[in-house]
């Protein structure tokens, strides 16, 4: 699940929510924001079992995925788009 919330100056925050059942291990979201380094934008494990993290975007398209461990790749079905690239979003 994504969640946007605007910000002063432009930006917008997205809280990027996992479900606890979603998968095991450390999980970052890696994209073109943060140079598709895993590890500096990494989910935290919620009281609920959920996992967050929120990222400050400028306004434009932004691509990204989840990389968990073990090297599983996967996509948001929150995002605006799904493409063999990736998810997208788009902040206005």
């Amino acid at each position: 699940m994504l969640t946007r919330t605007r910000l002063f100056g432009g930006k917008t925050r997205v809280t990027f929510r996992l479900p606890a059942q979603l998968p095991a291990g450390t999980v970052s979201v890696v994209g073109d924001f943060n140079g598709w380094q895993p590890g500096r934008a990494e989910l935290v494990q919620r009281r609920d079992g959920t996992r967050t993290v929120s990222v400050s975007f400028p306004p434009g398209e932004h691509r990204f995925r989840y990389l968990a461990t073990g090297g599983v790749w996967f996509d948001d079905d929150a995002a605006d788009r799904i493409d063999p690239q990736g998810s997208l979003i788009r902040v206005e």
